[in-house]
């Protein structure tokens, strides 16, 4: 598990994890045929830069955010299997492989917590947390709505 010396180590980390986020996103975006389904993960890579800024704006200086939130979740990345990502990935893939990135994001984030040297620098990781748990559930959503809607 990483060791950070000073708060500028930790928000230059999660700045790159969320820079990595985008990164995914939009090669996976690119992966789709279906126009729809491209929009959906173009979001999410918007959704990762505006982390990303949030991230640099407190490097600056600004406010640290604060966890807040209980988020939901469906249990789907758990009991699904395949989503690994190809030329011709399926949009279930995609929402698989998506839900079990985001809950591997959330479960390190979690960790870092855990493990911080500060309340401050543990409150970070929580809110980090949170904003994956988010992506995940709207994921497992999209996978209930979409995948598991009986005709």
């Amino acid at each position: 598990m990483e060791k950070f010396e000073s708060i500028e180590q930790v928000l230059d980390f999660t700045i790159s994890q969320e820079q990595q986020a985008h990164e995914f996103y939009k090669s996976l975006a690119a992966k789709l045929g279906n126009a729809a389904m491209k929009k959906v993960f173009e979001n999410f890579a918007a959704e990762e830069l505006g982390h990303k800024k949030k991230l640099e704006d407190i490097k600056k200086g600004g406010q640290m955010p604060v966890p807040d939130e209980c988020i939901a979740d469906l249990g789907l990345a758990d009991i699904v299997v395949g989503g690994q990502p190809s030329g011709s990935m399926t949009y279930q893939d995609a929402l698989i492989h998506a839900m079990k990135r985001e809950k591997a994001a959330y479960k390190l984030y979690m960790q870092m917590a855990e493990n911080a040297s500060s309340a401050e620098v543990s409150n970070l990781f929580l809110w980090l947390a949170e904003q994956e748990a988010k992506h995940k559930l709207r994921f497992e959503i999209e996978y209930d709505d979409v995948m598991l809607k009986e005709d």
